[in-house]
């Protein structure tokens, strides 16, 4: 057998309080077809102590990332049986600010350099890492097994003494993969309990493992020292072949390869319960309880974690960081400048110095009409495209306790604002003129309030929907609900108000893009606008009169600042539906009740691309 890498030094981390993990009867279910359910962990039980690289190891499907995410706190709402903390009932919230979770796939901002993610961790952390060559260079670009240390060096700031990882080797060849576990060797020396799943690490990698808890269809198959598997398996006449890998061999046993030795094994340990297995031996190593020694260790953990900074510091360190990744993707500013101006361009040719002439009223309408379907469309495709990514990253975050949801929350609302302005006070002035509107200062004023408007409100309605809905059912759903929304903005054009039944003028007050169309057509048509000129080809101008288009399309007793204001109302509306999906959707016993039938009907019944792709 190879010579085991070798293990990092980490002697500037302060040693933490031991911290034991016991779980006992340990049971998870999840929904399965439209009436039944599937277990996936069966009555488990265990025991990883602190200062111990412990590794819990399976066949696929086995239930090794769902074992680690129950015990992290992340997936608990259908679990059940106990899970002690030193030998105490765990408290979930203490438990997460004592843990962090490091997950399989690398959830980095990819816009800032390492330097920039670990702007509060000190120097040593990096150059432990080997990452002080890479530490100006933008995330994004690192190599696999850069991102996978970076993703540790992040959880290391505060020096946690649980740490959990999911599948930490994947996608990392040999020598990163050496790198990664001798770091986590050196991490579990310092007294933490390390604990990660892990798929068929090599024989040299496999000795650097202090604990082995291994898992086949929901059940532990054993637990100990690994050098002791091979033994173990000879007691049911398994013998591993020579120079062969051991916990190779003990997947392909737990996997069936060699016949049916599952219930055997699994009581051989008593289901994990044996919390060592040892030369045919059970060793008890629980955790034994010293209460002064307790008192002590919960003192320290207490007063070493209970430390969170204020909401107003999260708030600007968010903001800063948000506002520096928005300046570095430039490709996403040029992309949305173009657009703007390239869309702004083709309505104003469409619609061509026509809002002055009395001939053209009607046509004038369609560009008002135009304008806010502009202004849904643009704000709205690009949140239900970005958001759901950025859900993974907040949930990874919020998870291991970088920050709370509110600061995040406010930071990421006013982050979008000023480019928001900007283009859309471009795109406003741009068609304004060019379409010849009224050239007074108020209505001009007012035009532009209204689309700023009508922009914010589509933009909080697409990251409503993508709070709660991945990125192909977003875009499914989004246009969906647009329609109704568009049609309930021009019902009674031609009617008048009086004409529009009582069930479609209700329904009217829920669509923010009738506010939107009421507040552009009052901009500029209202206000007592002198009539419009009506050019001598025209024998007779209808709509030359202002109020007689009011009249027409049934606004005559529209008022623009109760459009604004119900504008205004909508956009807090959607904030509040986003803000309040955000937070059930990061607590770990999270329960959607009617939202989340209708969110799993709609991934079950619409995700079209899925589908297609079968």
């Amino acid at each position: 057998m190879d010579n085991p890498p070798t293990v990092a030094n980490i002697n500037h981390l302060i040693q933490r309080p031991p911290v034991d993990i016991e779980f006992t009867d340990l049971t998870y279910t999840v929904p399965h077809g439209r009436s039944g359910s599937k277990i996936i962990l069966r009555s488990v039980s265990g025991l990883f102590k602190s200062g111990q690289l412990t590794a819990i190891l399976g066949p696929s499907g086995a239930g090794k990332s769902t074992l680690l995410n129950v015990l992290a706190g992340y997936k608990c709402a259908d679990s059940t049986g106990s899970i002690l903390v030193n030998g105490r009932p765990r408290a979930l919230q203490q438990f997460r600010k004592l843990s962090r979770y490091i997950m399989q796939e690398d959830m980095l901002q990819p816009r800032l350099t390492v330097q920039e993610s670990m702007l509060f961790a000190i120097d040593e952390i990096l150059n432990m890492l080997r990452l002080s060559k890479t530490k100006n260079t933008l995330s994004g670009h690192l190599s696999g097994g850069e991102k996978k240390r970076l993703s540790i060096a992040l959880e290391l700031v505060n020096n946690p003494p649980v740490i959990f990882l999911d599948e930490p080797t994947t996608g990392l060849d040999d020598l990163a993969s050496s790198q990664c576990i001798s770091l986590l060797k050196a991490l579990a020396q310092g007294g933490r309990t390390v604990i990660c799943s892990i798929h068929t690490p090599s024989a040299r990698l496999f000795s650097l493992f202090d604990h082995v808890y291994v898992v086949s269809e929901g059940q532990c198959v054993f637990q100990g020292h690994g050098h002791d598997i091979v033994e173990f398996l000879a007691t049911f006449g398994l013998n591993c072949p020579k120079h062969y890998n051991p916990i190779d061999f003990m997947i392909e046993v737990s996997s069936g390869e060699y016949g049916d030795y599952l219930e055997r094994m699994t009581n051989a340990v008593e289901n994990g319960r044996c919390y060592r297995w040892s030369q045919n031996k059970v060793t008890d190593v629980r955790y034994q309880s010293n209460d002064e020694e307790d008192n002590l260790v919960s003192s320290d953990l207490h007063h070493m974690y209970h430390f969170e900074s204020s909401a107003w510091l999260q708030f600007r360190i968010l903001i800063s960081r948000m506002s520096l990744q928005g300046r570095r993707d430039m490709g996403y500013i040029t992309l949305k400048l173009a657009m703007h101006i390239f869309i702004g361009l083709i309505i104003g040719g469409m619609f061509f110095q026509i809002g002055n002439d009395g001939s053209k009223t009607i046509f004038n309408f369609g560009f008002c009409f135009v304008t806010i379907i502009i202004f849904l469309y643009i704000p709205m495709m690009p949140a239900l495209l970005w958001f759901p990514q950025e859900v993974q990253l907040l949930k990874r975050e919020f998870f291991n306790r970088w920050y709370d949801l509110n600061p995040y929350f406010f930071a990421m609302t006013f982050c979008q604002l000023p480019l928001q302005i900007v283009f859309g006070i471009g795109y406003s002035l741009l068609t304004y003129f060019m379409t010849d509107q009224p050239m007074e200062y108020e209505r001009v004023l007012k035009f532009i309030l209204v689309c700023l408007m009508i922009s914010i409100v589509s933009e909080a309605m697409g990251l409503a929907i993508s709070a709660r809905l991945n990125i192909v059912n977003g875009i499914f759903v989004g246009p969906a609900v647009s329609v109704p929304l568009m049609l309930l903005a021009v019902y009674g054009l031609g009617t008048g108000s009086k004409y529009i039944p009582k069930h479609i003028r209700f329904a009217m007050y829920f669509s923010y893009l009738r506010y939107g169309l009421e507040g552009i057509i009052s901009s500029i048509y209202g206000g007592g606008r002198r009539k419009m000129i009506c050019p001598d080809s025209e024998i007779y101008c209808q709509l030359r009169e202002p109020k007689a288009l009011l009249k027409e399309v049934g606004m005559e007793d529209v008022n623009y600042w109760v459009d604004i204001a119900a504008l205004a109302v909508s956009f807090l509306v959607f904030k509040i539906i986003c803000y309040v999906l955000l937070r059930r959707r990061l607590k770990s016993t999270q329960s959607f009740g009617a939202l989340g039938f209708i969110g799993r009907f709609i991934k079950t019944h619409f995700n079209l691309a899925g589908n297609i792709g079968r």
